[in-house]
């Protein structure tokens, strides 16, 4: 049977908690019933494991109306809608087609236009483009008071403009120790956190100075300085500052990856199902992120059940990263719920496919989940055979310096060739706790080492005794 409100129940699921919080601090309902489905919208957002329904009984225009007022007041509020108004102006600038109408809104945005909006940069920019706009056609009322606003902003204007480049410069140095371990970025957090902190200059410096933070303090594995920023930042989010699904989705997705690292599962996982509420251009990503943690966590049936969800979109993503990605985590969903056969029989069709994309990207991450269901099969041949066909000891010894890395394919080989009788029980005791000698010890990497011993735990006991002996 169909939910009568099952509409106003579609669109409210939707919504995100932050966007809830900022209805409620703006809203003036002297309508008592209308307030309370408010906060009832808030709480299911908040606590979707506590979930309310709504009540049928209520006149269903308020359900209407509520709806109409959320949309107008987060649209009014949301800086990606801004944005691309302010570009379809500036089209319209630019083919003398604007309207009455954009001109008279155009105008008002000016009026209240300050140094501190999210877009000030093209506020500004478009500002420039309407002065000539309204000059040639003899406009000087207009040209006078748009002439006023550029002179006043224009210092502010050259900072952000400053700000940008001097962002790009940071940029360099920060990816380039990210992504290939060579330099110094931490000559930059000073600068950057005073951007972040400065509430003078525009919202995109400001965001774009924190993702360049969250770069860097995960380059020297630093994550309390991103808590204290990520929750100043939540702080403004609440306000309905710089506010939009995008940058909420990407925040959710960043606090997922936080309480991860301090080992903060429940508060990871929340995160992350938030992140996967609204489809944007990364859900992939935030799916692969999720189930890591649902991975972690044991929860099976659960992780299976997002990966599923996402299918579409992993075959229809022209990312390789995040789609490799994806498959490594659904074959280890399909592993972990006892479908080993056919986690084999998908990894050996992509491979096939993508061998070369595969390669290029995420080869680690995929071949350790393949290696998994042929251990689960007790398929040992295979699991020498593979290694050895792709040379995935010689590759794996480029990942050694990892902070993430652990010798799985190295103890797979081990052991595979043990079962084979290829080598002694001394000589892979000894290949296995040399091994672990290279690693540099964490809380969480013994926990990981540990969830790999058990995996290794009904195949080869007596060397998994011997290696916890060490741990």
């Amino acid at each position: 049977m169909r939910n009568k409100l099952q509409k106003f129940t579609e669109f409210a699921q939707a919504l995100l908690p932050h966007e809830t919080a900022y209805l409620l601090s703006v809203q003036q309902f002297d309508d008592k019933i209308k307030l309370a489905v408010l906060e009832q919208v808030d709480h299911n957002c908040r606590l979707p494991d506590q979930y309310l329904l709504y009540d049928e009984a209520v006149d269903k225009r308020k359900y209407s109306n509520l709806k109409q007022w959320i949309s107008e007041r987060l649209h009014a509020a949301d800086v990606d809608t801004a944005y691309e108004w302010l570009l379809d102006a500036e089209r319209q600038i630019e083919t003398d087609s604007i309207a009455p109408e954009a001109e008279e809104r155009l105008s008002a945005l000016l009026r209240d236009c300050t140094p501190t909006e999210y877009h000030f940069v093209k506020y500004y920019e478009l500002a420039l483009r309407y002065r000539h706009f309204l000059l040639i056609r003899m406009r000087y009322a207009e040209h006078r008071a748009v002439a006023e606003f550029l002179e006043r902003f224009q210092p502010a204007y050259e900072r952000a403009q400053e700000v940008r480049e001097k962002l790009h410069r940071a940029t360099e140095d920060i990816v380039q120790q990210y992504s290939s371990h060579v330099g110094e970025s931490i000559q930059w957090e000073p600068w950057l956190t005073g951007v972040f902190y400065d509430e003078t200059l525009d919202g995109w410096n400001r965001y774009m100075a924190l993702v360049r933070l969250t770069f860097l303090y995960y380059n020297y594995r630093r994550f309390e300085p991103v808590r204290e920023k990520y929750d100043y930042l939540d702080a403004l989010f609440r306000q309905g500052k710089y506010y939009s699904k995008r940058l909420l989705i990407n925040y959710y997705g960043n606090r997922l990856l936080l309480h991860s690292r301090f080992q903060e599962y429940d508060e990871a996982e929340y995160y992350g199902y938030l992140s996967v509420r609204v489809k944007t251009a990364d859900y992939l990503h935030y799916v692969n992120n999720l189930c890591a943690v649902l991975l972690r966590r044991k929860k099976y049936a659960e992780a299976l059940a997002v990966m599923k969800a996402a299918l579409p979109e992993s075959r229809g993503t022209h990312s390789f990263h995040n789609k490799i990605g994806f498959v490594a985590h659904y074959l280890r969903c399909l592993n972990h719920t006892s479908q080993h056969r056919t986690a084999e029989n998908y990894a050996e069709t992509y491979l096939r496919a993508f061998r070369k994309e595969i390669f290029e990207h995420r080869w680690h991450a995929f071949f350790i989940a393949y290696l998994e269901t042929l251990l689960a099969q007790n398929n040992y041949l295979k699991i020498g055979r593979t290694i050895e066909k792709y040379q995935l000891l010689k590759r794996d010894e480029t990942y050694v310096e990892k902070g993430a890395y652990l010798p799985t394919i190295p103890w797979f080989h081990t052991v595979s060739a043990l079962k084979m009788h290829r080598i002694t029980g001394e000589k892979a005791r000894a290949a296995l706790l040399q091994s672990l000698e290279s690693l540099t010890m964490t809380s969480d990497k013994v926990n990981q080492i540990n969830e790999l011993l058990l995996e290794l735990q009904l195949h080869v006991p007596e060397l998994v005794e011997v290696v916890r002996g060490r741990l």
